[in-house]
C-alpha cells in the first residue's frame, strides 16, 4: 500500500479495492469517496457562494487539525455480527469507522490525546497503539443495559501513516490482525461493494447471515452448528454514480431464484409506491417515482437516472434560509378604560 497522495489517486479503483481488502471480515460494509463527491460533484450540484464558504472552511480545518475533508480517499463504515455467548446471550455487532487519504495519521491522534487528556488510555496491541476513551453517557447507560456495554468506548488506531480506524476494541484489534494478512474481508464481499468502480457512495452486506450467525443457527462462541442453509438470499448492493449529467442509482438485492424474486419484487413496488405517497415533500416524491424496482433472473434490481440539474435545485431550495416570522400585530383598536364617577 503507497502512502503517497499521488500513488492513491493514479489508479483510484484499484487502489480503493486494494485499501479495503485489508479490512477485517465485514457482514456488511458503507463506502464512500470524499474526494470524488467534493472536488467532483459538489462544484456541479451546489450554489458557488455555499461551495466558497466550504472551501474556506476546509482550508480553517487544514491548518488547525492537519485534514481537509475533500483530500480524503474513502471512508469505510464495515459492520461485523457474532454467534451468540456461551449462555445464549445476544452479542451486539461491532463497528469501525475506517477513513484514508492525504493526512498524518499519527499526528491527528496526537491531537485527539491532546484533546482527552486524562480520559484515555492506551493499550498496545502487537506492533499498534490504540488510544481509548470512554463515551461517559453510554457507559452509565451500559450499567443497566448490559447489552450497551462494547460501545461504552471507542478506540482509534492509525492503520499506517495515513489510515485512521474508529470503533469498539475488538473491532480494532481485528483490523490490526487483517492488516497483517489475518482474518481478512472475502473479495466477493469486496467485489460485491465495488461492483462499480466509479461509485461515489456504495454499500453490501449479507443480512441474512448476519442474522443467522447472531441467532445461534450456526452455534455459539463455544459450540459451532454445521449450516444447514446455504443461499445468498438477502445479499445485497447499491450504488451513486455520477454518469455524465445524471445521478445514476443502481442497485439489487439476491432472491435466490426467479420465481421468489417476482413475488419480492411484487411485494416491494406496492410498498414502494405507499412510502413515496406517504411523503410529504412534492420535490423528494418526484426524486423517488424515478426508481424502478424489477425482477431479472434470481435479483430484484432497482435502478434510477436523476438529472443533475434536478439535484442542483433540490440543494439551492434547501440551503435557503428560513425567512423570519415577524410577530402578527393586532389591528384591534385600543379599548379605553371608562372612568367611573362617584357620586356624592
Amino acid at each position: 500500500q503507497s502512502n503517497s497522495a499521488a500513488t492513491h489517486s493514479s489508479s483510484p479503483a484499484q487502489n480503493v479495492s486494494t485499501l479495503l481488502s485489508s479490512l477485517p471480515e465485514a457482514d456488511a460494509i458503507i463506502y464512500s469517496s470524499p474526494q470524488k463527491i467534493l472536488n467532483e460533484v459538489a462544484p456541479r450540484v451546489v450554489p458557488a457562494d455555499e461551495l466558497a464558504k466550504w472551501r474556506a472552511t476546509f482550508v480553517d480545518l487544514k491548518r488547525s487539525v492537519g485534514i481537509d475533508p475533500s483530500s480524503i480517499d474513502y471512508i469505510a463504515l464495515a459492520l461485523r455480527f457474532h454467534k451468540p455467548a456461551s449462555d445464549l446471550s445476544f452479542v451486539p455487532p461491532d463497528v469501525m469507522l475506517v477513513a484514508g487519504g492525504d493526512f498524518s495519521a499519527d499526528s491527528l491522534i496526537t491531537l485527539m490525546e491532546l484533546s482527552l487528556q486524562e480520559s484515555a488510555r492506551k493499550e498496545t496491541y502487537l506492533t499498534k497503539t490504540i488510544t481509548v476513551a470512554k463515551i461517559e453517557p453510554i457507559a452509565e447507560q451500559a450499567k443497566k443495559t448490559p447489552l450497551l456495554k462494547s460501545f461504552s468506548e471507542i478506540g482509534v488506531v492509525a492503520l499506517n501513516s495515513n489510515t485512521l480506524a474508529f470503533g469498539n476494541l475488538n473491532y480494532l484489534k481485528a483490523a490490526i490482525d487483517a492488516a497483517s494478512g489475518t482474518g481478512r474481508i472475502s473479495s466477493t464481499a469486496i467485489n460485491s461493494l465495488l461492483r462499480d468502480p466509479n461509485a461515489l457512495i456504495s454499500a453490501s452486506g449479507s443480512p441474512l447471515t448476519a442474522f443467522v450467525k447472531s441467532f445461534g443457527m450456526l452455534g455459539t462462541e463455544t459450540t459451532p452448528r454445521e449450516s444447514r442453509c446455504d443461499t445468498r438470499f438477502g445479499d445485497f448492493y447499491a450504488a451513486i454514480t455520477l454518469t455524465g449529467s445524471n445521478f445514476s442509482l443502481r442497485g439489487a438485492m439476491s432472491a435466490d431464484n426467479p420465481d421468489t424474486a417476482k413475488i419480492i419484487n411484487g411485494l416491494f413496488s406496492g410498498l414502494w409506491q405507499q412510502a413515496i405517497t406517504a411523503i410529504p415533500d412534492k420535490n423528494a416524491q418526484g426524486v423517488l417515482k424515478n426508481i424502478r424496482i424489477v425482477p431479472r433472473e434470481s435479483e430484484i434490481v432497482f435502478e434510477a437516472d436523476v438529472p443533475e440539474q434536478t439535484i442542483a435545485s433540490y440543494i439551492k431550495e434547501a440551503l435557503k434560509p428560513t425567512p423570519k416570522v415577524e410577530p402578527a400585530t393586532s389591528t384591534k383598536p385600543a379599548t379605553r378604560t371608562k372612568r367611573r364617577v362617584r357620586r356624592k
